[in-house]
């Protein structure tokens, strides 16, 4: 039987291709790596980013972080417990932001810096000669306005399944990493991390992959 590494190595290998053997129409191609919090794909976007560039082509990974709304916005809408939730985005200018992107050329985009917890505007930006955009977050694929307007613009689609007792774990980890309690931890991750996992399955659009970890 094969081991879960050569597994994964193989599952790199097919999509590494497929994504550079997809036609060019005089814009830029933009792969979607979409799936709950913790699911991994801010890994995946990245070894995929990686072995596209080694391919010879040039690719970049986009996180969507960048498009959360501010914690004043937040406070002010009594959404701050919520932060992470499709209504703590900034949907439209995320979608606005990939409809820039598939034309190609020159775009500047915002990062978020979670050691501030806040979005910083301008913060990088894809060059013109970049080909690739991979393009990474949990509402890719979400089947609720506006996050819907996406799908039409995807060249290729992953979705991330990963189990829900993984996605628990992961998420408390990540929270402990950031010197939460165990408590507390906990609390986020059932509260919101998995609240959002479960919105965005229940109405999750179909990928033209899926990844099952």
């Amino acid at each position: 039987m094969p081991s879960s590494k050569n597994t994964a190595a193989s599952a790199l290998g097919v999509l590494t291709r497929r994504i550079i053997s997809l036609p060019k129409d005089g814009g830029r191609r933009l792969i979607a790596v979409a799936g709950a919090p913790a699911s991994g794909k801010s890994f995946l976007a990245r070894q995929l980013a990686e072995a596209v560039n080694g391919a010879g082509h040039t690719a970049r990974t986009i996180p969507m972080d960048g498009f959360h709304l501010d914690n004043r916005l937040l406070d002010a809408r009594g959404l701050r417990p919520r932060k992470g939730a499709p209504e703590t985005f900034d949907g439209e200018g995320f979608v606005a932001l990939v409809n820039r992107m598939k034309r190609g050329g020159e775009v500047v985009y915002p990062l978020f810096d979670r050691t501030r917890d806040l979005a910083v505007a301008g913060a990088a930006v894809i060059e013109a000669n970049c080909d690739v955009a991979i393009i990474e977050g949990n509402y890719l694929l979400f089947g609720e306005e506006p996050w819907s307007a996406l799908a039409p613009l995807w060249d290729l689609s992953v979705w991330l399944e990963t189990p829900e007792t993984v996605l628990r774990d992961r998420c408390v980890q990540r929270w402990l990493d950031h010197n939460h309690t165990l408590e507390a931890a906990r609390a986020r991750a059932e509260g919101n991390d998995l609240a959002n996992a479960r919105r965005i399955a229940s109405t999750r659009l179909p990928a033209d992959v899926t990844l099952s970890d």
